[in-house]
C-alpha cells in the first residue's frame, strides 16, 4: 500500500497548515490611532469591516502625548491605500492582529524607524523581525525623531497603566 505513506505525510502537515497565515488585500478605510487601522476586505457589495491591530508594534494612546502625531503618520502611510494584511492572530477586544503592509512598506518597521511606536512584541510577534525592530527603535531613539524628540516618553502600556490605576483610585488624572 503505496498510499498509506501518503496519506500520513498529509494527515502530520495538517497542524502545519493551519497555522498558515491568511494573507489579504483590503482598503484601508480608518485610522483610529497609530497602532490600530480599519479595513474594507472582499468584493463590492460584499465588504467585510475589519479592525485591524497592527503585530509587533505599540504607538501612543490617542489621549497621550505624541498619540495625535502618531496616528497622522499611520495616516499618511496607510489611509485609503491599498493594505495586505497577514492575520497572526485576535487580541482580547476581537481586533484582528495582523502583519500590515501598505503601498511596499512594512508598517511596523515604518512606524519604528520613524520614531511613532515601540517594539511591542505581543506573543511573539515582533521576533519574526530577528531583531530589527528593536535595531530601528535604537536608531529613531538616538536621532531623536518622532516620539523620541520628547524628553522621556511613557510607553503606551505605562500610560494605560496609570490611567487604570487612576481611574480605580478616583483620582481624575
Amino acid at each position: 500500500m503505496r498510499l498509506r505513506p501518503f496519506l500520513s505525510a498529509c494527515l502530520l502537515s495538517l497542524p502545519l497548515l493551519s497555522q498558515a497565515a491568511a494573507a489579504r488585500t483590503c482598503l484601508v478605510v480608518g485610522i483610529s490611532d497609530g497602532d490600530t487601522l480599519t479595513a474594507r476586505c472582499g468584493r463590492i457589495g460584499s465588504y467585510e469591516e475589519v479592525r485591524v491591530r497592527i503585530a509587533a508594534i505599540d504607538a501612543p494612546e490617542s489621549a497621550q502625548p505624541y498619540g495625535r502625531r502618531a496616528r497622522q503618520a499611520l495616516s499618511k502611510l496607510c489611509y485609503f491605500e491599498r493594505a495586505l494584511i497577514t492575520e497572526r492572530d485576535t487580541d482580547r477586544y476581537g481586533r484582528t492582529v495582523a502583519d500590515v503592509n501598505c503601498d511596499g512598506q512594512d508598517v511596523a518597521t515604518w512606524m519604528v524607524s520613524e520614531g511613532w511606536a515601540w517594539v511591542y512584541d505581543y506573543r511573539g510577534s515582533a521576533e519574526r523581525y530577528g531583531g530589527r525592530l528593536e535595531e530601528l527603535q535604537r536608531g529613531a531613539r538616538t536621532q531623536r525623531q518622532g516620539l523620541w524628540a520628547g524628553a522621556r516618553p511613557t510607553p503606551p502600556w505605562k500610560w494605560r497603566q496609570r490611567q487604570r490605576e487612576n481611574a480605580s483610585s478616583g483620582f481624575p488624572f
